[in-house]
């Protein structure tokens, strides 16, 4: 068996188990004690998609938090929302289209965004402006700069501001990342993080029908008011650049958050290198369906892999996880293993659910109460955006030339593993790579200290965006 095989083999194994030995329930599922009626935090839902109804879910549980207001700029959406708050036995909140009505009510102590992407930062900024602590989904910013804006009013304003990154209020992975820092896996130079997860076209390109019960105005909000081109509206703004930020940033982010954690690194790193393509098909979509990144961190190099095309699972039972590499063993999920692949243990700790983190933090007025605060929902966000600033000022490229470029990177070995990996996974969906070439991004060097690129105009001119009047996140000078 070559060594290429046995290490994926190992792997696989490794994985499998992990998956098999990690508890069911990973976060508590306790509710907050019960409260008088003054002593409520009164919030905010903005946002009320698919995540928007999953933060009404979670907070009717939680006893000590009402929900006054639900704001979409589809009032079809909030109204859902509001009903199923009621449903849940909660006092019916107000439906409304604009943030602002919001932010203008100085009863709101708290708002959870989980509007698209091209919100998080402006909403969150205005809220904290406005006196409100924020709770902001992932990736916390649409663009670098941003969520550098983000923290800066947080410090300012004294605002407690928590990431919607969940797994940092996993309490068995926090004993599992304990155990590393703890130096007990040995060296660990390599962090792995998979999403895997099939997405169909999305058809288009063509006329998008927006639905009468959308302020279009409202939500484009910041990204340029521009008519869209996919069939469905709601939903696919994911996989365009104005608004969304690609798989990166939808679900790969929960995982590369993980390994920046694991590892203990901050910021941006010294280098990044993404290679992809949105492959298999051809639509409206603009993002890859097919990526990996490649994080430098000198010592230390973290891998982001994602695959948008049928594929096998990462196993059976899990389409995402990650995986540290030790020198004394391997931690894959919430697991043990030694270098043989063999299960040591699976850690434990209990949990806390996230909401309830932010809101224990609020009434504490303690940003260190907070499982995510907004710097590292930041750092990692920061993450996703260069992988994608990579890509995107890449161009198609043989094979070979993308093996000659991820060679001078110098960082681990399954780097080049990583791309025969992605190659096999392409041709198993008939992906013939001379007709349809994979996109080389270009590789960059990075400033830490002014998360920015060095001797690069183009990727630098991308850590921010134009905005639309009014709709302008403030810079570093405004904050």
């Amino acid at each position: 068996m070559s060594r290429t095989t046995r290490r994926r083999f190992l792997e696989d194994s490794v994985v499998a188990a992990a998956v098999a030995a990690t508890p069911t329930a990973l976060f508590a599922d306790d509710q907050t004690r019960p409260v008088s009626a003054n002593d409520k935090i009164t919030g905010a839902i903005i946002g009320c998609g698919i995540r928007g109804k999953q933060h009404a879910h979670e907070l009717a549980r939680l006893t000590d938090c009402e929900i006054a207001y639900v704001c979409d700029p589809d009032r079809d959406r909030a109204a859902e929302v509001a009903a199923l708050l009621v449903s849940r036995g909660r006092p019916a909140p107000k439906a409304v289209q604009d943030p602002r009505t919001v932010l203008d009510d100085k009863a709101v102590d708290v708002v959870f965004i989980a509007a698209p992407n091209h919100w998080h930062a402006l909403a969150a900024i205005w809220a904290m402006r406005a006196g409100k602590d924020v709770y902001v989904e992932k990736p916390v910013s649409h663009n670098i700069s941003e969520g550098r804006r983000i923290v800066q009013t947080a410090r300012k304003t004294g605002r407690i501001c928590q990431g919607g990154t969940q797994n940092r209020s996993n309490g068995a992975l926090a004993s599992a990342i304990g155990y590393m820092r703890d130096g007990k896996l040995g060296a660990v130079n390599l962090a792995r993080s998979i999403v895997y997860g099939r997405r169909d076209s999305i058809g288009g390109p063509g006329k998008c029908m927006i639905p009468a019960s959308v302020d279009f105005n409202l939500w484009s909000g910041p990204a340029p008011m521009v008519p869209p081109s996919r069939p469905r509206f709601h939903y696919d703004w994911h996989w365009f650049w104005d608004t969304g930020n690609g798989e990166l940033g939808n679900n790969n982010i929960h995982s590369l958050d993980v390994c920046r954690w694991g590892l203990a690194v901050t910021g941006p790193g010294r280098a990044v290198l993404s290679y992809g393509g949105r492959l298999g098909y051809q639509d409206a979509g603009q993002t890859p369906n097919t990526q990996v990144v490649v994080f430098d961190f000198g010592d230390k190099t973290i891998v982001s892999e994602t695959r948008g095309l049928k594929t096998k699972p990462f196993h059976p039972n899990s389409k995402e996880g990650w995986v540290f590499v030790g020198t004394e063993g391997i931690i894959a999920g919430v697991s043990l293993f030694d270098l043989k692949g063999n299960l040591v243990r699976t850690f434990e700790g209990r949990g806390e659910n996230h909401f309830a983190n932010f809101l224990k933090a609020v009434r504490s007025r303690k940003v260190t109460d907070l499982s995510a605060d907004i710097l590292e929902g930041h750092q990692s966000t920061a993450l996703c955006h260069l992988g994608n600033i990579s890509y995107r000022l890449g161009a198609p490229a043989a094979p070979e030339a993308i093996e000659r470029q991820l060679d001078q990177l110098k960082v681990h070995d399954q780097v080049r593993e990583t791309f025969d990996r992605t190659r096999e996974h392409l041709a198993e969906n008939d992906v013939d790579l001379v007709k349809s070439p994979l996109r080389l991004g270009s590789l960059l060097r990075l400033d830490p200290e002014r998360e920015a690129f060095l001797d690069n105009e183009q990727a630098n001119a991308l850590l921010t965006r134009e905005y639309r009047r009014p709709f302008v996140v403030p810079a570093e000078g405004e904050i």
